[in-house]
């Protein structure tokens, strides 16, 4: 696991940090080819320069976040924001499905929206995959 984000796993309570933990682990095994860093202060892993999937600690529970998310059609995910991201929120490491995990890591690598170019084109999104 990156340095970083396993700082940042550290820095959290011990029932946030074993979520961190798991969600990177996870990630990790199925996104090998993802460069991963910390970015806007949260972990983020994307291919091509492109942001797929990230989490972050909000008041009372860990976000999962996919950019492309709404477009996975998983009834689980929930919109979040005015583009294509989907969310998952966790108050309990039992509470992470691996297999929907897989499923929605998967999706993510298959189905995109350019985020890394949407400033150059002044918030338009435009569909990679």
């Amino acid at each position: 696991m990156n340095t970083a984000i396993q700082d940042y796993n550290n820095s959290q309570s011990s029932s946030d940090k074993e979520i961190c933990d798991r969600l990177a682990m996870i990630i990790d095994e199925n996104m090998r080819d993802a460069e991963n860093k910390i970015w806007h202060a949260h972990p983020v892993w994307f291919l091509e320069g492109n942001p797929i999937v990230g989490y972050s600690k909000l008041k009372g529970s860990v976000r999962l976040l996919f950019w492309s998310g709404q477009s996975f059609e998983e009834e689980k995910l929930h919109n979040e924001g005015s583009f294509k991201a989907a969310e998952m929120r966790y108050t309990n490491v039992d509470q992470i499905n691996n297999e929907d995990l897989k499923r929605w890591l998967e999706k993510g690598t298959e189905i995109q929206w350019d985020y890394k170019n949407i400033v150059k084109r002044k918030g338009v999104l435009l569909r990679l995959k």
